[in-house]
């Protein structure tokens, strides 16, 4: 009798672990999507922070920049032995880019 609760409360355990990994692998095959999305928006901030990269035979942009910048420009000119010296001073307060418009990448072929 004594064998018997110990092989039911074994079965018991192993069941319950079984039902925890499943659920674990479904929480994570669910996820799947999400993890991926997040991934290769990573990769593609990390692109774009290099610069753009297309390949201009495969790649269709339309896509306008606008700079925004508040500079504040100063000259001083000074005279000594005879000598005219001019110092210009240029400080940029603020400095914005926008970005818009869109981009299609066509099919990767041969790139030779």
């Amino acid at each position: 009798m004594f064998n018997k609760n110990i092989n039911k409360a074994r079965a018991q355990t192993t069941l319950e672990y079984s039902v925890i990994i499943s659920v674990i692998v479904a929480a994570l095959l669910t996820m799947q999507v999400y993890i991926k999305r997040s991934l290769q928006g990573k990769l593609r901030s990390a692109a774009d922070e290099i610069g753009q990269q297309y390949d201009p035979r495969n790649t269709l942009s339309d896509i306008t920049t606008s700079l925004i910048s508040d500079v504040t420009t100063g000259v001083e000119s000074e005279k000594e032995n005879g000598k005219l010296t001019t110092t210009t001073t240029v400080t940029i307060n603020n400095q914005s880019e926008t970005r818009y418009g869109d981009e299609t990448v066509g099919p990767l072929g041969d790139r030779l």
